[in-house]
Order: C-alpha cells, then structure tokens, then sequence
C-alpha cells in the first residue's frame, strides 16, 4: 500500500491567510478545552522584590498611621547614626542640609524622642542645683526640692518638639501647593531635624548650674546660634523660590521661636539669686534704736 500521498506537505489556507493579516500572530496551538495559559507575570514579582528590599532596609513604614507597625520604623536605627545626626546638629556648615546629608529619607524618632527626654531632667535637675547654689549665702533660704519643674519641662519641650514642626509643616505644604511646587519635606523629617537642634540645650543646661549670669547669656547666644544656623541652612531649600519676604519672615519666625525656648528656660529654671547689699550705716542705726527701746522698757 502506497502512503506517499499521506507524507506529502500539505498547505493550510487557513494558516496562511492569518499570517498575511497579522504576521506578528502566535502559531502555537491553542490550549485545550478546560484548561488555562500559564502566564508569568515577571513586572508584579519586579515591584514584589523592590517592596520586599524597602521593607528590609526599613525604608518604607507599613500599615496605616494608627498603628504600631507604622512607628516602629521610625525607631529602626542604629548607634552609628544616631550619633552621627547629633554631630551634625551642632556643625552647620554652609552648603550642607541636614535632612538631605544626615537623614536621607529615613528619618527616626529615637533619636529626637530620647534627646527630650533627656533635655527635660537636665533643665530640671541643672535648674534646682543652680538655684541651691545660688542661694547658698542666704541664712534665710530653705531648699526644697521641685519636682513639679520636671512636669513643666516636659510640656514645654515636648510640645515645642511637635507643635513648632507641624505649624512649619503646614505652613510649607501651604505655600508649595500655593506656588505649584513639587517636593518639600515630610512631616517626619520636619519633626526630626527639630528634636536633633535641640540636642545642644543639653551640655548648656549642665553648663548653667553655674551662678554666673553673663556665663548663662553667653551660652544661650552661643547654642541658639548654632542649633539656629543648622535650621537656618536646612529650610533654607525649602523658601527660597518663595518670595524674599515670605522667606525672610519663615526664617526669621524658626529662629524666634527657637531663641524663645532657651531664654525660656533659662527665665524660668534658672533664677540667680541677687542679693542686696544692706548698709553699714542702717545696720549700726536699727541696732541702736533697738538698745534704746530695750532700756526704755
């Protein structure tokens, strides 16, 4: 039996006239009935890797804001940086931002939390020393201990450590969306810087237990000046394609209200004690009419 017509090539129209309509289409064989194309989608597991890395490197906080998820990123930070970002709250050198330079895009909350913490007894503590030496002279003085300075401490500081930051957030979120600018600076990142600038009130407040007022001015001028230029140097970025008074009044009203704090605390915690000198001349005047009433009697 003859099969050469079986082996013979036979030509499908059909396929043929698919191939002159679209020459791009597929010539595999459809899948079966009841079955379906596997198909790898290699995009979604590209953006499941890059999610994956952010998570790792703790770059991306996850879960809303009400969660603790959220602000455990934020305390994901190491020794190193942590003092590395306090070395630069107190070296503002020109040219160089804070938050682009030391944060990063990874801003923390450890490090501005424990700065406070750690500021509010050092101004209560530095505060009742300074007032007992002080008053060391005076017979008539009775130290006692303060403890309701701490409380005070704590509001003042903890609320300028959040409420200045979200009032200069607003108001730069405000004026970018204003002006059609893209970019700007997070709210996290806002906090951040200002807990860092607060850290050189520490060492200034240990320095003002020592009762000597022009000392306790002159490292108020010394550390406002500082921690003030590191803010200066970082929201300046952030104002200049505003117009010159917009950022002159933004800068100028940061570095107020930074002065404010410490000559606050040094007003309120740290009371030298002026002692008036009495005169000889009334000392030796009541102690004779003193006699005088005492023999009359």
């Amino acid at each position: 039996m003859d099969n050469t017509d079986e082996l013979q090539f036979q030509d499908f129209e059909e396929v043929s006239n698919l191939l002159s309509l679209d020459p791009d289409a597929s010539t595999l064989p459809a899948s079966p009935p009841g079955e379906e194309d596997i198909k790898l989608d290699l995009a979604e597991d590209d953006e499941g890797v890059q999610e994956m890395s952010k998570l790792l490197d703790g770059g991306t906080p996850t879960g809303g804001f009400w969660t603790f998820e959220y602000y455990r990123s934020f305390f994901n930070v190491d020794t190193v940086q942590v003092l590395d970002r306090m070395k630069g709250s107190v070296m503002p050198l020109p040219g160089r931002n804070f938050i682009k330079h030391y944060l990063r895009s990874k801003p923390d909350l450890y490090g501005p939390f424990w700065i406070c913490v750690t500021l509010v007894f050092s101004v209560a503590i530095s505060g009742n020393l300074s007032t007992f030496l002080s008053q060391r002279g005076d017979q008539t003085y009775h130290y006692r201990p303060q403890f309701h300075k701490v409380t005070i401490a704590a509001v003042v500081i903890f609320m300028y450590a959040w409420l200045v930051p979200l009032c200069a957030w607003g108001f730069l979120t405000w004026r970018r969306g204003v002006e059609g600018q893209a970019g700007g600076y997070t709210f996290m990142e806002t906090v951040c810087v200002y807990g860092y600038s607060l850290f050189i009130f520490i060492p200034t407040s240990l320095l003002w237990i020592i009762p000597v007022e022009w000392l306790h001015w002159l490292l108020i001028l010394v550390s406002t000046l500082v921690s003030g230029s590191v803010l200066v140097l970082t929201f300046w970025p952030a104002v200049r394609d505003h117009t010159k008074l917009t950022a002159v009044a933004t800068l100028v009203t940061i570095v107020i209200l930074h002065s404010l704090l410490a000559i606050g605390c040094k007003m309120y915690f740290f009371q030298t004690a002026v002692h008036m000198a009495v005169p000889e001349s009334t000392t030796l005047h009541n102690t004779m009419v003193t006699t005088q009433v005492t023999k009359a009697h």
